[in-house]
C-alpha cells in the first residue's frame, strides 16, 4: 500500500474508536458487537415503561400520569433514531 493508503486507514481506524469503542475492540479480537446504531435495548425498555404509565393514565383516571407518559412515549421514540447527533470531527493535520 501506499503512503496515503496507510494514512487514510489509520484516520478511519482512529475514527471508529473515536464514535464505538465497543465495536472496534470486538473487531479487534475478531468477535464484533453490533454497532452503535443498531444497540437500541435502553429504547425498548423506556419504551414500555412509558406505554405502561400511559395505560395505567387511561385504566386510573389520571391525567397528570396519562400526560406524563405520552410524553416518555415521545421522548422514548426519539431513542429509536439511529442518528444520534454525535459527529465526528477529522483530526487536525
Amino acid at each position: 500500500m501506499s503512503e496515503s493508503d496507510d494514512e487514510k486507514i489509520a484516520h478511519l481506524e482512529a475514527m471508529l474508536w473515536h464514535d464505538d469503542p465497543r465495536f472496534a475492540r470486538g473487531l479487534g479480537k475478531g468477535r464484533p458487537r453490533r454497532p452503535r446504531e443498531y444497540r437500541r435495548g435502553r429504547a425498548w425498555l423506556a419504551l414500555a415503561i412509558a406505554l405502561a404509565a400511559v395505560v395505567v393514565g387511561v385504566v386510573l383516571p389520571q391525567g397528570l400520569l396519562l400526560a406524563a407518559g405520552l410524553v416518555m412515549t415521545a421522548m422514548a421514540v426519539n431513542l429509536f433514531g439511529a442518528a444520534r447527533g454525535r459527529r465526528i470531527r477529522p483530526p487536525r493535520s
